[in-house]
């Protein structure tokens, strides 16, 4: 039946009259902005595993409470309330909410993971699961967020900045792919090219040897959680000001924080650079791949439901043909 759907010329008409111009821009637009929400979130989830060898999965929670955080700075400063929210809110929100979560990222390791850095995985593990849970129930409670729905979206009105092929340009849009661009590109100079970067690859490479000579492995752990933690914020923030901002144990978090560990695991976990490849490749599959596909099925409802289908099904075949990941390494243990 689907051999028999896929050779139907009249199809491929239908894909080709989506092929326009304007559409195919539309729907790059929406892939980078995509991808760089993902690659914000999922660079977390590698510097962690680069550094300590686990997935915080705790990670994704952090990305929540950032875009609630976010909410509340804006509230406290009475920008949501007001008719015209002034041009500086939305950096100082950003820039806020990143360095309260970066100091709860340090927080976590520092009570919860360091202790049993030198315990079993599974500890560790369980552990992560539980701070996962702890975050999640605690942001339910009224006196921190609740779990009515609220919204960020008036600190940045969506208008459009610019136009490309005859396509608008939303502010959002751009927001979200420079910033992705400049975190990205800060990030790569951090570890790559400075003092403290050399010393996180040391850590990585073997963590002894590191503390051996001289490195402090504590602030080392410290500094990539607080630099996770702040770049899941922004990635928080900005899912938060295209979506309603949903109670903190909403599945819609875990969705979006399993895609971002997907594109992470997909490019190579560990590797900062299959990070940010890995989302790209995750949202095109999600964005250019679905779009299509659903064009040319305009009749089959059920094809439009497999958009999450397409992410996890690339998560399988990656792991079955090159476990390592796209960029990432294989590495050999001798037992």
């Amino acid at each position: 039946m689907t051999v028999a759907l896929l050779a139907d010329p009249g199809r491929f008409e239908l894909l080709s009259n989506a092929l326009t111009t304007s559409d195919l821009v539309q729907t790059t637009i929406n892939f980078l902005a995509v991808g760089g929400l993902y690659a914000l979130i999922a660079l977390g989830y590698t510097l962690v595993y680069g550094i300590l060898r686990f997935i915080n999965f705790a990670h994704s929670d952090v990305v929540s409470w950032g875009a609630w955080i976010a909410l509340s700075i804006a509230t406290g400063a009475g920008w949501l309330a007001s008719s015209e929210t002034p041009g500086y809110a939305m950096p100082l929100v950003l820039v806020g909410a990143m360095l309260v979560c970066a100091a709860m990222g340090v927080t976590i390791e520092r009570l919860a993971y360091r202790p049993l850095r030198k315990a079993p995985r599974l500890n560790v593990l369980i552990t992560a699961i539980g701070v996962s849970l702890f975050l999640q129930n605690v942001g339910l409670l009224d006196k921190f967020f609740g779990n009515r729905p609220k919204t960020i979206k008036t600190l940045l009105p969506n208008e459009v900045v610019g136009h490309l092929a005859g396509v608008d340009v939303r502010l959002l849009d751009a927001l979200t792919i420079a910033l992705t661009i400049i975190l990205v590109i800060f990030l790569e100079r951090i570890v790559y090219y400075t003092r403290m970067g050399r010393a996180m690859r040391a850590v990585s490479f073997d963590e002894r040897t590191a503390s051996l000579m001289g490195v402090n492995v504590n602030v080392v752990v410290s500094l990539t959680f607080a630099i996770g933690s702040a770049l899941a914020a922004a990635g928080g923030i900005l899912f938060a000001l295209r979506n309603d901002l949903r109670m903190t144990a909403d599945t819609s978090w875990v969705l979006l924080g399993l895609k971002a560990f997907v594109a992470a695991v997909v490019g190579g976990i560990g590797n900062v650079r299959g990070a940010a490849a890995g989302a790209m490749l995750i949202a095109f599959v999600e964005v250019f791949v679905h779009r299509y596909i659903n064009a040319m099925f305009p009749d089959k409802s059920w094809v439009g439901q497999l958009q999450d289908i397409y992410v996890f099904g690339i998560l399988i075949v990656v792991l079955l043909f090159k476990p390592s990941g796209l960029l990432g390494k294989t590495t050999v243990e001798k037992v």
